[in-house]
């Protein structure tokens, strides 16, 4: 719950920073590119996180990998983050971040589950009728789900609408039973 606290405040004050500034989509994508690059170097990610090095000495390094590389605002951002002790929470952070810029752009991203990769039109055309039940701009990724057997599942927003075989096939089964 605490990590949830933490990410949040930390991603909203991003998130303000950014609006502050108008680069919004700048800092994401160079969040984002971070993120990705904590990821190949999970070296970098455990040298930022350790209590054990000294904030100067983090800091010192974040500068002379990033400066000049994104903005400055997200680069005060991670001092800031590297002064509290709460580098470990920067990919919580950032997802806060995506959710608020999405939430004002009027988009949501969910999933939809198939036995096969939909084509870009069908994708598009579950788009519409997702936004369109919904009433939002909504976007979706494919994944695929061989337990489906046949169908559809979609998950957004906390919500799962299920046109799936499976679901049938349970239904079916608790109503026989």
């Amino acid at each position: 719950m605490a990590e949830l606290t933490v990410g949040m405040t930390y991603g909203n004050a991003l998130f303000q920073a950014a609006c502050e500034v108008n680069k919004k989509d700048v800092i994401l994508d160079e969040a984002t590119q971070f993120l990705e690059l904590l990821e190949r170097e999970p070296d970098l990610c455990a040298f930022i996180d350790t209590p054990v090095i000294s904030i100067a000495e983090k800091k010192d390094v974040l500068k002379s990998i990033l400066e000049g590389r994104i903005s400055e605002e997200l680069l005060n951002f991670l001092y800031v983050m590297v002064d509290k002790g709460r580098t470990r929470h920067f990919e919580r952070a950032i997802k806060v971040y995506k959710e608020l810029l999405n939430k004002e752009e009027g988009i949501s991203y969910g999933k939809i589950l198939s036995v096969k990769p939909l084509s870009t039109d069908r994708l598009e055309k579950f788009e519409a009728e997702t936004g369109k039940l919904l009433q939002q701009n909504v976007k979706l990724e494919n994944e695929i789900d061989t337990k489906l057997i046949g169908g559809i599942k979609i998950l957004i927003d906390g919500k799962v609408i299920d046109a799936s075989i499976r679901k049938r096939l349970d239904d079916l089964n608790n109503t026989i039973i």
